[in-house]
């Protein structure tokens, strides 16, 4: 299945309203990748989206059973239904890619429900269903990649994108963390850099067009360490950089490819 330029253009637009931090990334990578970055992202973001969009648990369901289905035609090669997203996910998404992220959406059941992570390693496995299939799908797809060194790093992103959305979640009366004493908050993040660094220091096991899909993380390091040396900033929103500072380290590490 062949995805048209106005499949691509729709995905990109998707992903620049919903997700602009994984837009400008998918942005910084090159030209060719990112026909394929697009759709991974805006399959991501309609994902995400699919169990905050009803408070009917039952519809989310169906919503997340949609998504599994359309992955599911595309896993067996024959007729994939046509839609915005799944169109041009199916022109270069195999069966091995449609089984990850089949994985992502069932992880995303979680979203639906209110009730907390039963222990450290269901809130682990949740962040590599989600941050680490989506990554290590973009990676193993657009060159050769060591697996575990892209899950590590991907780890690390995961980490600082759900301690950045904790205050919104906290607000839909979720309970985002296993222990959200300050000090654990304060562990987890500097877990979650150590896992980083690991990945770095194994970079050359990631190929330069695989390293494409880790541009995805380039604010990881700068909020892991904030929320390390001053877990308070989590429950305040107060994560993150300025615009400014994203754009330049962005822009230094596409020139670079040193993710």
């Amino acid at each position: 299945m062949d995805a048209s330029h106005d499949d691509i253009a729709a995905c990109a637009g998707l992903v620049q309203r919903g997700d602009p931090d994984r837009f400008m990334a998918a942005m910084a990578a090159k030209p060719d990748a990112r026909d394929l970055l697009f759709p991974l992202y805006a399959f991501n973001l309609e994902v995400a989206r699919a169990p905050w969009l009803t408070q009917e648990t039952m519809i989310a369901e169906m919503r997340l059973q949609w998504w599994r289905d359309a992955l599911e035609e595309i896993g067996q090669g024959g007729n994939v239904r046509r839609h915005e997203v799944v169109t041009p996910l199916a022109a270069f998404l195999d069966h091995e890619g449609a089984e990850t992220l089949d994985a992502l959406v069932a992880a995303r059941q979680w979203d639906i429900y209110k009730d907390p992570f039963e222990d450290a390693a269901k809130f682990a496995a949740y962040i590599d269903a989600t941050s680490g299939n989506l990554m290590w799908v973009a990676a193993r797809l657009l060159g050769d990649a060591q697996e575990d060194v892209v899950r590590d790093f991907a780890y690390a992103t995961g980490i600082a994108n759900w301690l950045r959305a904790i205050p919104d979640l906290q607000e839909r009366k979720r309970i985002p963390l296993v222990d959200g004493r300050p000090e654990a908050v304060a562990l987890l993040a500097s877990g979650a850099l150590q896992r980083l660094k690991s990945a770095r220091k194994t970079r050359a096991a990631v190929s330069k067009p695989s390293g494409q899909a880790l541009l995805a993380g380039w604010q990881a390091e700068a909020v892991l360490r904030q929320a390390s040396e001053q877990p308070e900033r989590v429950v305040d929103g107060a994560l993150g950089q300025s615009d400014f500072v994203k754009k330049i380290t962005l822009m230094r590490l596409s020139m670079t490819g040193r993710w």
